[in-house]
């Protein structure tokens, strides 16, 4: 899987799928879908939602199951640190960032953002 920061792509080269009804996931908490062969995590901060890929460049471990520091979160394995908003890498071990993509509300759902196939 190529890393990218989707949010910041081209709207012609983002697909929005439909993945849940905003109600799934209340503020503070997160959604885990699998979207293709891409798992991924949503998160809601304060109200606005944020999604990145769920594994960790690191180590391939689960990122999603790690806590939530602010706009990071800590991979459970090692500690590593990914900004939410970007998938930037901010924290060692890890050094290669992870994806990040576009959440967006349509009629009370969230639809996430994945580059269209080309």
């Amino acid at each position: 899987m190529k890393m990218f920061n989707y949010v910041t792509a081209p709207q012609e080269n983002i697909e929005f799928v439909e993945i849940a009804p905003v109600s799934e996931i209340p503020e503070g908490q997160r959604l885990f879908v699998e979207v293709g062969d891409r798992p991924v995590v949503v998160f809601n901060i304060a109200g606005k939602y944020f999604a990145i890929g769920d594994i960790c460049t690191h180590d391939d471990g689960p990122l999603g199951d790690g806590t939530l520091e602010g706009d990071r979160v800590v991979c459970p394995r090692h500690g590593g640190e990914f900004d939410v908003r970007t998938g930037k890498a901010v924290q060692m071990p890890a050094v290669v960032d992870i994806p990040a993509y576009p959440v967006r509300i349509e009629g009370g759902y969230l639809h996430l953002g994945i580059p269209r196939d080309r």
